[in-house]
């Protein structure tokens, strides 16, 4: 039976193919998700309850009942005790203790309706959109792993993130291309041409607000069978609220689609990638890395369709350093677009390349359910990089692209794009502890590319030349 994975907040839960709708994953803890799902005791179950607890007492609180109002709820000793009417007075103080308890009743009524609107005050309305933002390439060359070691030999590598942490953390669902293993130090910490990362970079991805990881890339097998197994076992030990996809320990988890839910939107996001780099798969492990097979994308394809409100697609595919697609990203997306995937977003070519809409003749923006509306990045190029490389070129390689896509839910039911961007990243470079940080293009400034240190490697960089990259690529439809 095909299953999925619906990856909550601290734990992963596997389904069968029965949907389950109670399942939600939301950007807070457990403990407030628990809290605002526990049922509201009535109003009148509380008054019926505390008169019980006003006849034993004989007491009221005009003050307690107001207090409970300021925060959304009446008091219920106090809703039992004010309506308590004292019968041990005779004659005229009988009277006047009827029109009092009469008065009190006045105020109780008006003290309750103040409270009932304080709560519908209070209740959230509900949300029928989730935004997605996804970066390109955590390409960790050695430079970047050594700015990320102190003088102890510890990693940390939050630097990277300082910068863009905000607009990460934001996101309903933010992804990221890991191109590299996270094998820890066991395996060795080394770059290229077989990168591996110690585990700090993962737990840096957690801290800046990435909900899902992409695995599924040609250097995931750099240090073999371990690669996979380590990786894995990081994540599910330490972070297994974090989705991580395109790397399998089992078949049975290679039968699995991932599907993210926020706000009442069920999200699958699958990733695959063109091949490894020539490493065979581990023996045994025909499943460890999702690689392009059309029939099993086909298949993944189907179930999201039919399991999930918004299909995204991560793959790993293209030509490296070519800034347009080639021909066999033109035959995938063809193909993602036919089996009903309503978002590629792909990574790679270590350049950015151009976004494309590919519409049906509806005028509206529509969910793809083959040959519909289906957008397309195809490639964010490197969010952090520090490649050895010289000359002409390089600058290409230190520009991303953070993709920005918000999705809602149509009157009919279906879930579309109702709105996308792009926006420019540049990766700053000086040696030294922590000397690696991405900035948003639109806030670095002429000084800050005089000062990068690829410009020993690329005298050619600058801002204004990053600036007359991204016009090229992606016209003026970037921010």
């Amino acid at each position: 039976m095909k299953r999925y994975k619906l990856v909550m907040a601290g734990i992963a839960l596997i389904l069968t193919s029965t949907f389950n709708n109670g399942c939600n994953l939301n950007k807070t803890n457990t403990a407030n998700d628990q809290e605002s799902q526990s049922p509201d005791r009535s109003l009148s179950e509380e008054k019926e309850e505390e008169a019980v607890a006003g006849s034993e007492t004989g007491e009221s609180s005009d003050e307690t009942i107001g207090g409970e109002a300021e925060v959304g709820g009446a008091s219920d000793e106090t809703l039992g005790s004010e309506a308590e009417v004292t019968t041990e007075a005779a004659g005229s103080e009988q009277e006047d203790g009827v029109a009092e308890a009469g008065d009190q009743e006045d105020e109780i009524t008006a003290d309750v309706a103040e409270a009932d609107s304080v709560v519908e005050e209070e209740e959230p309305e509900p949300v029928d959109s989730v935004s997605i933002i996804m970066v390109g390439d955590m390409l960790l060359h050695m430079p970047v792993e050594e700015a990320a070691r102190d003088d102890e030999g510890n990693y940390n590598f939050d630097a990277i993130f300082a910068n863009m942490k905000d607009q990460i953390s934001a996101a309903d669902i933010a992804i990221v291309n890991q191109e590299v293993a996270i094998g820890g130090k066991e395996l060795g910490v080394t770059g290229y041409p077989s990168f591996n990362a110690p585990y700090e970079a993962g737990d840096a991805l957690v801290e800046a607000g990435f909900d899902v990881i992409c695995h599924g890339t040609n250097h995931v097998l750099d240090k073999g069978k371990k690669s996979v197994e380590n990786t894995l076992n990081y994540w599910k030990e330490n972070h297994p609220e974090i989705a991580v996809v395109g790397i399998n320990l089992s078949q049975e988890e290679a039968d699995e689609v991932t599907i993210v839910e926020r706000n009442g939107i069920k999200v699958a996001v699958l990733n695959y990638t063109y091949g490894t780099n020539g490493i065979s798969l581990p023996s045994g492990m025909p499943y460890a890395v999702e690689l392009m097979n059309e029939d099993k994308i086909r298949r993944d394809l189907e179930y999201a369709e039919n399991n999930a409100d918004f299909t995204v697609v991560c793959p790993h595919w293209g030509t490296e350093y070519r800034l347009e697609p080639d021909s066999y990203q033109k035959k995938w997306t063809a193909i993602f677009r036919e089996g009903g995937a309503d978002l590629i977003i792909g990574t790679h070519p270590h350049v950015i390349e151009p976004v494309e809409f590919l519409q049906d003749d509806n005028e509206e923006y529509s969910n793809n359910h083959g040959d519909g509306d289906m957008l397309v990045y195809y490639s964010l190029g490197n969010f952090v990089s520090w490649t050895s490389s010289t000359g002409e070129g390089v600058t290409n390689r230190m520009v991303g692209g953070m993709a920005q896509v918000n999705i809602q839910r149509s009157e009919d039911g279906e879930v579309c794009v109702s709105d996308y961007d792009v926006e420019a990243v540049v990766c700053h470079l000086r040696s030294g502890h922590n000397g690696v940080t991405v900035y948003p293009l639109s806030e670095y400034t002429d000084e800050m590319g005089q000062e990068n240190e690829i410009i020993s490697q690329d005298p050619g960089f600058s801002k204004e030349k990053c600036v007359e990259l991204c016009n090229k690529v992606w016209g003026t439809d970037w921010h």
